[in-house]
């Protein structure tokens, strides 16, 4: 039977195929982050949870069979990979909670905050020292967050910070996925994450379905308090364009990590945030303000800062182990 390496276990790295996978996984998982806001207002992120997950298991289920078998759909430990679904989806429901309130750059800016609470975990959680290249990396970076949100505006609200948590849960997850699931099948780990969506949307559509819903508080944040809105057919057809981009692009990342010394591709890994904006140029006929613009660019170099820094104080990998994983790209 026919098998795809590239679900498979890591056998050496191969740097232009990592940057390849990097920048196409990037690619697509902007792409389907923007057109998750274009559709909010026809959905529900609970409905989307669930649907695009259902597809997402299906989908890895047939590219399981194609590639050599349904055991390539199980991690080896089992409990770290729910751990990061959990983190995932959490991260999610921040990344698309207030998507109806504020722009798909501001949505981004929010999630590409994750590099700065991994620089202020890596003291309780990694043990490691922070010296003051990486404080500079996260003063230059909070810096480049406000420059973004704008919060003192007249239109700056409190929906701007909501991404940011998003960040933080991100963060959590690159920790989980470099320390514990480092060796996993890419293919595994997007199963078990569509696995913990699945739940957790159904979880959510339940529950909403179940209680009655101040009609005002879901008029303020309709996606996230509406638990199954009508679903017309045409929908469905696009949730399952989200699936195909969501596993695609997630499963090139995790691979584009697997093969290629993460330090080499983290700083790439922020071209996701000159994706958003093509793509809120192209679907909501928006450019990010120049300031908006500087704060991004502030955001991706403290990002390169503290991938270097990073990675200098990271310990040799393990021979045979495969370089370490980090995160990228979308919330999920």
């Amino acid at each position: 039977m026919m098998k795809l390496s590239i679900f498979e276990g890591p056998k050496e790295d191969r740097p232009m195929l990592a940057l390849g996978l990097l920048l196409f996984g990037v690619s697509l998982l902007s792409l389907q982050d923007s057109l998750i806001k274009l559709f909010a207002p026809q959905t529900s992120f609970w409905q989307l949870q669930l649907v695009r997950s259902a597809f997402n298991m299906l989908f890895a289920v047939g590219l399981a069979a194609l590639a050599g078998g349904l055991h390539l759909l199980w991690p080896h430990r089992l409990g770290p990979a729910v751990a990061r679904g959990i983190l995932l989806a959490t991260c999610m429901l921040c990344f698309f909670g207030a998507s109806e309130q504020i722009t798909v750059s501001q949505m981004a800016t929010g999630l590409y905050t994750y590099p700065l609470f991994i620089t202020l975990l890596a003291a309780p959680v990694l043990g490691e020292r922070i010296g003051p290249w990486r404080i500079g990396a996260l003063m230059l970076g909070a810096a480049g967050c406000l420059l973004v949100l704008d919060p003192f505006s007249d239109s700056g609200s409190y929906f701007q910070f909501v991404p940011v948590f998003a960040g933080f849960f991100y963060a959590c997850n690159v920790l989980v996925l470099r320390r514990y699931c480092r060796n996993e099948s890419p293919l595994a780990l997007a199963f078990i994450v569509a696995l913990v969506f699945l739940v957790t949307g159904s979880m959510g559509v339940i529950g909403l379905e179940s209680i009655a819903v101040p009609p005002d508080w879901q008029q303020i944040i309709p996606f996230i308090l509406t638990g199954w809105p009508p679903l017309a057919i045409g929908m469905v057809g696009i949730f399952a364009c989200f699936a195909v981009l969501n596993l695609f692009g997630n499963l090139f990342l995790s691979r584009a990590y697997q093969t290629a010394d993460s330090s080499w591709l983290a700083p790439l890994d922020f071209v996701y945030l000159l994706f958003v904006a093509v793509w809120s140029r192209v679907l909501f006929d928006s450019w990010p303000t120049p300031l908006a613009g500087l704060g991004m660019a502030m955001i991706a170099a403290a990002g390169v800062i503290t991938a270097v820094r990073e990675q200098r104080h990271s310990p040799p990998s393990r021979p045979g182990a495969g370089p370490p994983q980090t995160g990228s790209g979308s919330a999920g």
